[in-house]
């Protein structure tokens, strides 16, 4: 989608754009704690806290997301469904070192990048030395070296189609997957990544806020998986046979990882070991007890008793709603953002989805895209300067309805340009491998129909 012409956007926008990169430079992955200077060194402490983040989010897929999925399934789709999440990890992981990085991270321009980090090009030249992201005026110095860096994203790149999966559980071929994955994380993950955390990127440019992936990772997983769904149409049987999961145990233990997980993926979005990650691990704390408690208490109102199913489901509510805030706001918007998030959650898994009339097996796009859209949007009313502050924009960014605005625009960017391309991606894998099993094999189970396996 292009930029708003100048002429629209005189006086407010162009004022934006103005402090646009300056005012993203300590936002997560585009964050920095400085600009580049001469003879910088790795910093001991910074990069510890982003070793250990990587793997934190890293745990949020495997075992994490694999557990939660595994356990919402019938029984005859625990292997297949953990599968899905084991196998993205390893897919998605040689897909962002053969070309997936250099076109969300290379130089490029306003809507992807280049080809120059193909294979990882170049990392070897600065391997034990900080680095740079991007060139000129909007350069951004990191203080952990590239290796961290590109290891720390492709956590992100293998996590968000990981949460799509949940939208088509119980139906989707694995050939499909895997081709649509490929295929997926090249063409529309990559771009959107671009344009969002490159300082090249016309999202970056524009001064809209995303801390460690409201639009990136959930918002895109979201719209991905509910086209994915309605494409593949309803599971067989559903409104007549029993869709009850089989073990809520293992789904409360995958939650739990998630919750842990997630104060990699937020606190470790501010690139250092410092104030601000502090506040992100806190807010993402609050914001997720916050929508726990919304989600149990809309539940428990509306049904009679609250379940074990929501209570986790207003979980991760609240963590997805926080993440693109975490780096901007302050305790009392977090616990404002997460109770928010858990009814909207609740309403998206519950009367939307009934109202609309899709299968969205998993809630991905009831709690993920929901969810993200809500976190994105509060981000730019809550907004607390100081937290985002640097030596060209002492102010920081503060929340306003012209950020407010920007969050929009940048909400329905990528909800248009993941949903027409994720449909075009979807048809094209049909024509080639086919989309879905048939129905004996949804029947029968996908543990023993595509992988020749059974549980117990």
């Amino acid at each position: 989608m292009p930029l708003p012409n100048q002429k629209t956007m005189e006086p407010r926008n162009m004022r934006i754009l103005a402090r646009g990169a300056a005012a993203l430079l300590p936002t997560l992955l585009m964050a920095a704690p400085a600009f580049a200077q001469e003879e910088a060194t790795v910093n001991a402490g910074d990069t510890a806290w982003m070793l250990t983040s990587t793997a934190l989010v890293l745990m949020m897929t495997i075992p994490g997301l694999a557990l939660f999925y595994a356990g919402m399934v019938r029984k005859k789709n625990v292997l297949a469904t953990m599968m899905q999440s084991f196998f993205l990890a390893a897919l998605c992981s040689v897909i962002w070192m053969v070309a997936g990085y250099s076109l969300a991270f290379g130089e490029g321009g306003a809507y992807i990048g280049d080809l120059s980090k193909i294979f990882l090009s170049g990392i070897a030249e600065n391997w034990d030395k900080p680095f740079t992201l991007g060139s000129g005026d909007g350069a951004v110095a990191f203080t952990v070296p590239e290796t961290i860096f590109v290891m720390f994203q492709m956590t992100f790149a293998i996590i968000t189609p990981a949460l799509a999966t949940g939208a088509v559980a119980d139906r989707m071929k694995f050939s499909a997957l895997a081709l649509f994955t490929v295929l997926w994380s090249l063409l529309i993950y990559s771009p959107v990544a671009h344009w969002v955390w490159h300082p090249n990127g016309w999202i970056f440019a524009l001064g809209a806020l995303d801390f460690a992936g409201g639009t990136v990772v959930h918002i895109n997983a979201g719209v991905a998986g509910l086209v994915a769904a309605l494409v593949l149409g309803k599971r067989t049987g559903l409104g007549t046979e029993n869709m009850s999961p089989f073990n809520l145990g293992l789904a409360v233990i995958g939650a739990a990882l998630l919750w842990v997980g997630w104060f990699g993926f937020n606190a470790g979005s501010a690139a250092t070991a410092g104030g601000r990650a502090g506040m992100a691990m806190l807010v993402t704390q609050i914001a997720a007890a916050g929508a726990t408690l919304a989600w149990v208490a809309a539940e428990w109102l509306t049904k009679g008793k609250p379940s074990v199913l929501g209570a986790i489901s207003g979980a991760v509510a609240g963590l997805v709603a926080i993440t693109p805030a975490a780096g901007f706001v302050l305790p009392v918007p977090a616990l404002i953002i997460g109770l928010i998030a858990g009814l909207a959650g609740f309403w998206g898994a519950t009367a939307l989805k009934h109202w609309c009339g899709y299968d969205d097996s998993l809630d991905a796009f009831g709690v993920h895209g929901i969810c993200g859209i809500v976190g994105a949007l509060l981000t730019g009313i809550f907004a607390y300067g100081p937290l985002s502050a640097t030596p060209a924009l002492p102010e920081g960014i503060v929340g306003s309805f012209d950020q407010f605005l920007l969050q929009v625009y940048a909400v329905v960017a990528t909800f248009v340009f993941t949903a027409i391309g994720s449909w075009i991606l979807l048809k094209v894998v049909d024509l080639i491998v086919g989309l879905r099993v048939t129905e004996e094999e949804e029947r029968e189970g996908l543990d023993v129909s595509l992988h020749g396996e059974r549980l117990g």
